[in-house]
């Protein structure tokens, strides 16, 4: 397991792939590693955390977990 208390591209690449899978995100090319900055390293690791924590999510918490990560992608 890795350390992810230390922000970096692979840290954050886990996370985000982590996310994904307990959410079990049916379209997750629209989310990458690339598409996030480490500007919001702290938020998205918290957001992690939680979501690994939790059994199930109801429909009302994915759409507020997804607006969270939307709000933390990169402007492009």
């Amino acid at each position: 397991m890795a350390d992810l208390r230390h922000p970096s591209q692979e840290n954050l690449a886990v996370i985000i792939e982590g996310i994904k899978s307990r959410l079990n995100m049916a379209n997750t090319a629209v989310m990458r590693p690339e598409d996030f900055d480490l500007s919001h390293y702290d938020d998205l690791l918290y957001l992690y955390n939680m979501v690994q924590k939790k059994t199930s999510f109801s429909i009302n918490e994915m759409t507020a977990i997804v607006e969270e990560l939307g709000s933390m992608r990169k402007q492009s």
